[in-house]
């Protein structure tokens, strides 16, 4: 189901149960009884009366209850102190849990089902039953049920073992589904602050809400400012909803798209207006990655191929069958036996189809991808998407973040530009100095700009403060503290009159406050030359204000840039006293400020960006920072990290978007770093890789308005830490860390799928070519096929399933970040994949053909179980060539094929498990395979045969190949020839 598809079904839910609200709403309202349980801990609402409130936006209701503070008390909750912890598991029991009821999870046995309905199988079912009943009537017990036996249990041993992968594999998506639905939420909890999942959430939580964030549950408004909600998760319509305390109902699942707000939970989980349309709705499955749609191609061609091949072998061992029994004059004369021949046929053509039909070729997509995205998870990378990890092998550039990503966002304030002097304030000896050389004056007029302008709070935990909010914020208000503030104290007498919070347009936030002797005073923060424009004014040493000159102003202006080539983030914090006779409107003014302080925060460089970042640049994959700070800041930081070099370009958003198309073309190839950018000019940059240069681009983002851009991109990464929830949703992967180093490794695993696949096509076209080939000629030579249909039932076995596992689950090693990207477009079989494939084929085909034709007289074989032998033969030679097959597929176009092989534990347990039953199948299970015991020459004749194609493998690898672009590891273009992909 695509989600346009699945979003319109929610839309027609929500109308029809709003419907059905208002028509019993007409009806008359429902008597809802409070349990006793629920009137004992001390509620006077029953949850379904309170949670219909919020869900119908029943305003008259919740005036009746005594609006906001009148729930609160039926609910037995402060609106400051927020719900204690002692009563989580008694609220949880009467109200619920805040999870969704999901679909039944489907069991083992019904993989198993699935499984059988395969046509093919069913056809060999009926086949082996047929086969049993003919065999019973003419050679009798246990004779008759031989070959008919083997095959039922082949069958089943290929539905057992398809079914365990697939069963395994939708046990880790489901884990993987959980964890993409997990959210972090900051509630009120015993008067504290804190951060906890949403799963946690009960009915009562005060729940604070910011720009980007999800709504955890449904609730009403307690205060707030600037409250914007998408609601087009649920009702598509795309303008945003203003709340407020005239319209204070909040919806589960809806997005904050501006401002920050208090809201009182009043229904969690299935009570919510999401988890009743969950109720009525099953979310689809996730949609084919476009390598498994290109895949399926392959494998419907190969399987038209393969059928035709099995039509022609039952039609020339029929017509041979039957011309042989015409010319021995006994055409007219059928016995039970000649069925069983004739059925034998059939057999073998229907699991000819078996064999050519690669059904391991979407199941080795999706066995990759889960063992890719598993391994991921423990790297602190969520794939959202099955597409992105094969998507990301192929990215040709990354548009990063700086604060976070290539820095360690624990941000300190390291230096101030205060009272006309920079002073640095990196221990606590500078900033105690700092506070003995500040007037009182000044050191008052500091800690307002600090306290007064944030939307962070500071908690009193055990004796030890916690800030939450943005790591910017943070890192001010700590500083504040550090100068001996008390956060609660600074804003106790302040009634803040309005806020216009900090946002990627405004790139400032500001505040009206109302002091104690009744004066209004604004206060605004933030990007240094934009909030140096605003100013006229600053601050000197006794806290005087002076004017602001042109000369001071560029003394100022060498100061930010002095600051910001030392990678240091600046801000400028500013005030503005209102006249008592300017309007009563709380209008925040946009000049005429008093500049306070320049502050210049540090953060840390990561210590393994410089790796990470040589590692793309070794791997063909452009790394271009994108960032809101000061250019100078950027350029500094990216230098130190090795993104921008001499020949690279640094230019500010708005400079870039003034391009013309022509400008563009030219400049973009060269652009490393974008600063001052808002998110227009990074959707804007991310377009035109794309459309213009076919660059396959990965973007991180973790704002709101990030959200374009991750969506416009190819691979989408959102930050787990600092991201909003609305960028988590446009995103195709979560960095958990918000290390970019972490992205590098979801490039390299992205690689690692792609080539796992390749490797595991190679070794399945091989087998398949063989397979076919040698039944066929040897059908249309001799007149029977040297491989039976239990056998054929084995080799699909080692081709599909364990060949899938073994190949496709190999972990990515060191050298896939050593060549470049696979370009857009680029087929997936190429031409090395070729060389490799049909060499191979024709080594097998020849030795196995030699085996078939004259294998009796050169091995001197005799008497009655002559062919049996040599067929045993030809079957153990055509195995052993693909169990060492798949060692040489390992590596495409490397020669040591054994690299990392000994490390790789499910490659090695797939080897040993097919050698076993190999030996098992033909000295134990002989009469149900067809099979006779081999003495130890022939075992070792085999093993030889096999052995042999991996020198075949070095010597087909040391054949050039002509690319149109420079080969790497099978990373070329196809040939003019057959085009499967």
């Amino acid at each position: 189901m695509s989600l346009h598809h699945f979003k319109e079904k929610i839309r027609v839910a929500l109308y029809v149960q709003k419907a059905a609200l208002q028509f019993i709403d007409a009806g008359g309202r429902y008597e809802y009884r409070l349990s006793e349980e629920a009137r004992e801990a001390g509620f006077g609402i029953h949850p379904d009366e309170l949670a219909s409130i919020g869900r119908s936006h029943d305003v008259r209701a919740l005036k009746s209850h005594g609006g906001v503070d009148g729930i609160a008390r039926k609910i037995s909750v402060s609106l400051s102190e927020g719900v204690s912890e002692e009563e989580i598991t008694t609220r949880q029991n009467i109200f619920g849990l805040n999870r969704f009821a999901e679909k039944q999870a489907r069991t083992f046995m019904m993989f198993v089902w699935e499984a059988l309905h395969d046509l093919t199988l069913i056809i060999l079912m009926v086949c082996a039953v047929v086969s049993i009943g003919v065999g019973l009537a003419t050679e009798g017990w246990p004779k008759g049920v031989y070959d008919g036996l083997g095959i039922l249990l082949s069958i089943i041993l290929v539905v057992m073992v398809t079914a365990i992968s697939d069963y395994k594999q939708s046990l880790q998506f489901k884990n993987l589904d959980e964890e993409k639905k997990k959210i972090f939420v900051h509630v009120t909890r015993d008067g504290k602050r804190q951060k906890i999942s949403n799963y946690d959430l009960v009915v009562g939580d005060i729940v604070h809400l910011s720009i980007g964030d999800q709504v955890p549950a449904d609730g009403v408004f307690i205060s707030g400012y600037c409250l914007l909600i998408d609601e087009s998760s649920l009702s598509g319509e795309s303008e945003p909803v203003f709340v407020s305390e005239e319209r204070p109902f909040l919806l589960s699942g809806t997005k904050v798209q501006d401002g920050a707000a208090k809201m009182l939970v009043m229904a969690v989980g299935m009570r919510t207006e999401w988890g009743k349309l969950m109720e009525t709705l099953s979310e689809g499955g996730e949609d084919e990655t476009p390598l498994q749609v290109k895949l399926n191609g392959v494998a419907t061609i190969i399987g038209k191929i393969g059928l035709s091949f099995a039509v022609l072998t039952f039609l020339v061992l029929t017509v041979r069958f039957l011309v042989e029994k015409g010319l021995r004059h006994e055409f007219t004369v059928w016995s039970s036996t000649d069925a069983l021949v004739l059925l034998d046929y059939f057999a073998i053509a229907v699991t000819i189809i078996v064999v050519a039909v690669p059904e391991g070729l979407p199941l080795a997509v999706t066995l990759s991808l889960a063992f890719a995205m598993n391994q991921l998870m423990t790297e602190r990378a969520l794939v959202r998407h099955l597409a992105a990890c094969e998507t990301m092998g192929s990215a040709s550039c990354i548009c990063t973040d700086k604060t976070g990503t290539l820095t360690t966002n624990h941000m300190v304030v390291d230096k101030i530009w205060l009272c006309e002097k920079p002073t640095e304030v990196n221990s606590e000896e500078s900033v105690a100095m700092l506070k003995s050389e500040l007037s009182g004056e000044v050191l008052s007029l500091l800690l307002q700009v600090i306290f007064l302008n944030t939307g962070s709070e500071v908690v009193k935990v055990d004796g030890k403060y916690t800030t939450y909010g943005s790591p910017t914020e943070i890192a001010i208000l700590d500083f504040g503290m550090r100068l001996g503030a008390d956060f609660d104290e600074q804003r106790r007498n302040i009634n803040i009159l309005k806020i216009e919070p900090f946002n990627s347009v405004r790139k400032k936030m500001s505040v009206l406050v109302a002091q104690p002797n009744g004066r209004k005073r604004a206060f605004c923060k933030g990007a240094s030359e934009i909030i140096l424009r605003m100013c006229s004014k600053f601050v000197d040493s006794n806290g005087e204000t002076i004017v602001l000159s042109e000369q001071e102003a560029r003394n100022i202006n060498d100061v930010i840039n002095s600051f910001a080539s030392e990678a240091l983030r600046t801000l400028c914090l500013a005030f503005k006293d209102i006249d008592d006779d300017s309007s009563d409107e709380n209008t925040i003014p946009e000049d005429g400020y008093t500049l306070v302080v320049v502050v210049g925060i540090k953060d840390p460089l990561r210590p393994e960006v410089k790796d990470a970042v040589m590692t793309c640049l070794a791997a063909g994959i452009t790394v271009r920072m994108v960032t809101g700070d000061n250019i100078n800041t950027a350029k500094a930081i990216a230098k130190e990290c090795g993104i921008l070099t001499p020949d690279g370009v640094a230019i500010i958003g708005p400079e870039f978007c003034n391009l013309s198309p022509e400008q563009m073309r030219d400049v973009i190839p060269k652009i490393q770093v974008m600063a001052r950018s808002s998110p227009t000019d990074k959707h804007i940059l991310v377009t035109n890789l794309r459309k213009m240069f076919g660059e396959v681009v990965a973007v991180t983002g973790d704002g709101t308005n990030d959200a374009p851009a991750l969506h416009e991109a190819d691979i989408g990464l959102a930050m787990g830490i600092a991201g909003t929830e609305v960028a988590k949703e446009n995103a195709d992967v979560i960095i958990m860390d918000d290390n970019f180093s972490t992205i590098v490794n979801v490039a390299r695993w992205g690689r690692s799928v792609y080539i796992n696949i390749q490797k595991f096509v190679q070794f399945q076209l091989t087998v398949n070519i063989v397979a076919l080939v040698l039944n066929f000629f040897s059908a249309c030579i001799s007149g029977s096929a040297p491989l039976t249909a239990v056998q054929l039932l084995w080799v699909n076995m080692i081709m599909d399933t364990l060949g899938a596992l073994a190949l496709a689950t190999e972990p990515p090693n060191n050298e896939l970040m050593k060549r470049p990207p696979v370009p857009r477009g680029a087929s997936f079989i190429t031409k090395t994949m070729w060389r490799n494939i049909i060499g191979q084929s024709i080594y097998q085909l020849a030795v196995l053909a030699v085996l078939n034709f004259a294998g009796k007289n050169l091995l001197g074989l005799t008497g009655s179980d002559g062919t049996k032998v040599l067929n045993t033969l030809i079957f153990n030679a055509f195995v052993f060539c693909q169990v060492f097959n798949e060692i040489n597929s390992r590596d495409i176009d490397k020669i040591n094929i054994f690299r990392g092989m000994f490390g790789s534990w499910i490659f090695l347990g797939v080897m040993f498990c097919t050698v076993t039953f190999q030996v098992v199948i033909i000295e134990l299970l002989g009469t149900l395979a067809s099979t006779v015991p081999l003495n130890w020459q022939l075992w070792l004749l085999s093993i030889v045969i096999g052995f042999v194609s991996m020198p075949i493998a070095v010597v087909l690898k040391c054949i050039p190949v002509e690319t149109k672009t420079k080969q790497h590891d099978g990373y070329d273009e196809l040939p003019s020839g057959p085009e499967l992909a």
